[in-house]
Parts: C-alpha cells; sequence; structure tokens
C-alpha cells in the first residue's frame, strides 16, 4: 500500500510539467499536420491531373493495356518522381503512391471490382518497369464505387469513368 501511495504521488508530481508542454506539443503536432496536408493536397493536384492527362485504355472487359501507353507511362513515372523529390525536399518520408482502378457502372459489381483491381495492378507493374521502387506503390480496386459521371448513362460518360487514379497516401 505505502508503495502505490508513494507511486502515486510521484505521478501527481510529475503532472504540472507534461501539462505544461503538452499545449506547446499540441500546437507543433497541429501545425505540422496542416503543412503535410496542405502538402498532400498540392502534390495529390498534380498527380491527378497528370494520371487525366496520360490515361491508357484497356482492351475491353480486360486489364490489357492498349498499344501506344508507353510515353503515358514514362510521364507517369516521372511524375511520381517529382511528387516524391517534393514530398522529401519537404522532410516527409513515409508516404505511398496509390493507384486506383475505377470502371463503369454496366455489368455486374463483383466482377467490375475485379477488374479495376487487376487494372491497377497493371499500371503498377508498369511504373515499377519505369523505375518507381515497388515498395513505394500499390494498387486499389474501387470498381464503380466513387465514378466521376453520374448517371454514366451514354458511352461517353461511361469511358469517363474507366480510369485510374494516381495519389499519395501519406
Amino acid at each position: 500500500m505505502r508503495i502505490a501511495v508513494t507511486a502515486a504521488v510521484a505521478l501527481l508530481a510529475l503532472a504540472p510539467a507534461a501539462l505544461a508542454q503538452a499545449p506547446w506539443d499540441l500546437a507543433k503536432k497541429a501545425a505540422g499536420q496542416a503543412t503535410t496536408g496542405k502538402l498532400e493536397k498540392e502534390v495529390n493536384k498534380r498527380l491527378l491531373a497528370e494520371g487525366q492527362k496520360n490515361q491508357c485504355t484497356f482492351k475491353s472487359g480486360t486489364a490489357v493495356l492498349e498499344r501506344g501507353c508507353d510515353a503515358k507511362m514514362k510521364r507517369l513515372s516521372n511524375a511520381l518522381v517529382d511528387a516524391k523529390k517534393k514530398l522529401n525536399a519537404s522532410g516527409v518520408q513515409n508516404f505511398k503512391f496509390v493507384v486506383s482502378g475505377h470502371t463503369d457502372s454496366t455489368g455486374d459489381a463483383a466482377k467490375n471490382k475485379a477488374l479495376s483491381a487487376e487494372r491497377a495492378a497493371v499500371v503498377v507493374k508498369e511504373l515499377v518497369a519505369k523505375g518507381i521502387p515497388e515498395g513505394e506503390i500499390e494498387s486499389v480496386g474501387m470498381g464503380s464505387e466513387r465514378r466521376l459521371v453520374k448517371p454514366d448513362d451514354t458511352p461517353a460518360k461511361r469511358a469517363k469513368n474507366r480510369r485510374y487514379e494516381i495519389q499519395v497516401k501519406l
């Protein structure tokens, strides 16, 4: 009992010092998160724009890229290298690039989800072949969960929803 009381008194004696420092630590952490959040938004805006400019098409219903995607993938890999430099220069080290595959809303939802995952994996494979370290990039299939265009009731609208996006995750 005596040991427990002594430990409690010691903890209470240290509490004011810990509480006095906590607001400063909280402020530093909040400022860092705001700066990091701003950087993440900026990098993602650029990556999304590059992804839109450099979309490759796939053979219908497959994860096989159509011809002519090599230059587009090279431009995408260059955009990732630039993003990595910007993140590293800002002191951000622990991040991943995420390639998300998307489909239109036609067909079976489960098959679309699997197809979008396969397509995203193909894009990752291409980017790794262009020099992006495999450990810094991952793929995820979204199916038709996050459509750009709703409803996708015309061929043009469906085509806009069949895409991949690249973003950084901090």
